[in-house]
Parts: structure tokens; C-alpha cells; sequence
């Protein structure tokens, strides 16, 4: 979706929230105590689990989800199928202004960034409940740091994580032989090959990550990112941004004077041998487009030795959900080891897996450990160092300026 239909669709719901409820007003709902009570409690149940259904793939994994908790524990579940995620986000925002305080509609939400906060300060979710779900005591919360904060939002218990994305380089390892690894070196190696790279348009939310991945290694303080710019902080944080990108912009695919749309695009060009190195927010994307034959044999992944911008995304409960029991079982079932190493082959999904592997016994590594091998698949190590996505505003404004100053 496009940045600003996306921005307006939150202004919308921020809208509806303030006109509902008073200042200061939490309904959030305490969960049971008991897991066996729970499993007891979730049989029988249709859980309403609301998640985009724009990945063909995604889908086809939401089905396998549903199938197995039908054999497993009794529970069904109903894939409501969302163009976006505020559609999830005004029903209960409208369940809530007609009185409807039980019995929702929506079980079971994948959300994060701005609708997880629109929902989360008036207390329109269900929790804190993620400590709780057994197969929790896996997830990374010390290497991840994404699996506790959501787009600077602390997450507090009320979200539970279930797949990672996260900022690679995929590079044609005929062309490329020693790919960057930072910044500094993606400017330099541009311009000892000039018109080998690209990014998206910066509309395009992978475009923007560029620009902010770029900010982040060239900031002196990158913490100053976690907070809302003002207009006299935004100039002096993102002026070496603007510098290191005026060095590199008559590099870029036809000197910068064009872009492809989206990740596709890109994608395209390197397949037409137009580009040698692109930016990705999927670690698999060459492992899985390899192997659909969309990129050439030869694609390897990169991922930058100071680390890259990632970020989690998470399953959460409203309110008033009709199903909180059966919600509960989908979510610590979508955290089973065998479930994240499913998710995890690039043949499904290709996620990067939100546990820390560390934590997991050998059987329950075992899995992981057979999953297909790809040598355009960076390794879990090379993922570890995740950077927080900035505030959601220091995007909206680099958008903004970058605008300003390349296009006529």
C-alpha cells in the first residue's frame, strides 16, 4: 500500500478511537492463568484469524496452521482473508462504539506498527498473554530486540511474535566478487561499477528502508531514530544521509534519473542482467526466486556487518474476541519449533524463524537442521544483528525531502 493511503487509513482509525473514548480509558482484559484450563477451554472453538491474504504462499501456510490445530487440539480456524489490516482495526474499533464488549468478531489479528499502537493505548487488546503461551520461553529476546519492540512501541506482553523480515543485499556472484558490507562501502563499490545497483522508488516502502538503512551506519547516535524528529533535529541528523546520497545517486542504474516501482522490479532487472547488487526486505527472496527461475543461479546474499533494519510481526488479540482460548492455541502454535522450521523452508515461506535456536534442545533443533540447504540463503548468525525500525515519522519526512530534492 501505498505510504500515504496507508498514512490516511491510520489518521481514519486514530479518528474514530478519540471520538469513542475518553482520555486515559483501558479495557484491556486480563487472560486465565491456567494453559491446561485454556487447551480445555479452546476446544470446540472457530477462531476468526484476520491476516492479509496477499501472498499466495502465506495463505497456503495459514491453511496448513488451520489444519493441524483441527487435529491437534479441537480448535478450527477461519482465515479472514484482509486486503490490510485496518480493515481488522475499525471492526473492533466499531464492535467497541456499538457497545459490543464480548463476543467479537475478530479472534485473532497479525499486526503490528501503527495499528498495533492505534489498538494498544486504548486498550483494545487482550493481555498481556504472550508470556504465557508455552512455546514463548523460545522466542530471541535478547538478540531480536524487533520481538519485544514494535516500530518503538514496547510490546508489553499484548502481541506474540511469529515471523522476521529483515534488510539483505542479494548480488550476482559472477559479477560481484567481494560484495559491501556497510554503507560507506556500498558508495564506493557503486562507484567502481557504475549503473550496477538500484533501489525501488523511495514511495515504495523498500525504497525508504534503503534511505533509512543508509541513515542508520551514517548517524553519529543512531537512538536519536527511535524518537519522532523535529523539524531543526531532522536536518542536522539527515544531512550526511543527503550527502553520502548525492555521491551515489549518478552511480545508480541510468544515473538515478530513474527507478523501478517496487521489489519486483528490481528483482526483474537483475534477472535481465540490468543490475549486479539490489536491496531486499526477505533474506530468502533469492533462495525462492532462484528457484522459481527468476534469478539467475549464480545470486548470493549479503548482509551488512553492522547489522540491518528488521522488524517482527506479530499475531494479537482484541478485547472482546469471541475466542480468546482458541486464539491463544493458534498463536503458541504458530511459535512450535517445528512449526517456525516449516515456515522457515524457502519452499513455504522462507521467515526467518523468531526463535532463538540456542534455546532449543537437539531434537527440537533437528528440523531447523533439515531444512533444504540454498546457497543464496544467508545463515541464522548473519541475521542476528537486527536494527529497530526508526519512528514511523522519520520515514513519512525522508520520503518527503528526498521528493523535494531529486524529483522535478
Amino acid at each position: 500500500m501505498r505510504a500515504w493511503r496507508r498514512a490516511s487509513i491510520v489518521a481514519w482509525v486514530t479518528w474514530m478511537l478519540a471520538s469513542v473514548f475518553a482520555p486515559g480509558v483501558s479495557v484491556a482484559v486480563e487472560p486465565a492463568q491456567n494453559w491446561s484450563d485454556i487447551t480445555r477451554k479452546a476446544r470446540g472453538q472457530t477462531v476468526n484469524f484476520n491476516a492479509w491474504a496477499g501472498d499466495e504462499k502465506t495463505n497456503a501456510f495459514i491453511a496448513w496452521v488451520g489444519e493441524q490445530i483441527a487435529k491437534r487440539f479441537g480448535v478450527m480456524v477461519n482465515h479472514v482473508k484482509l486486503r490490510d489490516t485496518s480493515e481488522a482495526v475499525t471492526r473492533v474499533v466499531a464492535e467497541k462504539a456499538a457497545g459490543r464488549d464480548r463476543d467479537g468478531t475478530v479472534d485473532l489479528v497479525w499486526i503490528n506498527g501503527p495499528n498495533f499502537l492505534a489498538l494498544r493505548e486504548e486498550g483494545l487488546l487482550f493481555g498481556p498473554f504472550a508470556a504465557m503461551l508455552p512455546n514463548y520461553r523460545y522466542v530471541d529476546t535478547t538478540n531480536v530486540r524487533s520481538n519485544l519492540v514494535d516500530f518503538t512501541v514496547p510490546v508489553d506482553g499484548y502481541e506474540s511474535p511469529w515471523r522476521r523480515a529483515q534488510i539483505v543485499f542479494v548480488y550476482d556472484g559472477e559479477r560481484v566478487t567481494e560484495p559491501p558490507r556497510s554503507v560507506p562501502a556500498l558508495l564506493a563499490w557503486a562507484k567502481a561499477h557504475p549503473g550496477r545497483t538500484t533501489h525501488p522508488n523511495v514511495r515504495n516502502f523498500l525504497g525508504s528502508t534503503f534511505l533509512k538503512q543508509a541513515l542508520y551506519e551514517l548517524v553519529p547516535d543512531p537512538e536519536v531514530l527511535q524518537r519522532p524528529p523535529t523539524d531543526a533535529s531532522f536536518a542536522s541528523v539527515t544531512a550526511p544521509l543527503w550527502a553520502w546520497y548525492d555521491a551515489l545517486r549518478p552511480t545508480l542504474w541510468r544515473r538515478g534519473e530513474q527507478f523501478p516501482d517496487n521489489g519486483p522490479a528490481q528483482r526483474q532487472l537483475m534477472n535481465d542482467g540490468e543490475i549486479d547488487l539490489m536491496v531486499s526486505f526477505n533474506p530468502a527472496e533469492a533462495a525462492v526466486a532462484l528457484s522459481a527461475g527468476q534469478l539467475p543461479d549464480s545470486v548470493r546474499t549479503v548482509v551488512f556487518d553492522k547489522g540491518t533494519i528488521g522488524n517482527t510481526s506479530f499475531v494479537a488479540i482484541p478485547y472482546n474476541a469471541a475466542n480468546k482460548e482458541g486464539a491463544m492455541i493458534v498463536a503458541d502454535f504458530l511459535l512450535e519449533p517445528a512449526t517456525q522450521a516449516h515456515a522457515q523452508d524457502f519452499r513455504q515461506m522462507g521467515n526467518i524463524t523468531v526463535l532463538d535456536l540456542a534455546k532449543l534442545t537437539a531434537a527440537e533443533r533437528a528440523p531447523f537442521d533439515a531444512l533444504p540447504r540454498n546457497p543464496a540463503l544467508p545463515t541464522s548468525a548473519e541475521l542476528r544483528r537486527t536494527l529497530l525500525e526508526p519512528h514511523p515519522t522519520w520515514m513519512t519526512r525522508i520520503t518527503a525531502e528526498w521528493e523535494r530534492r531529486y524529483t522535478k
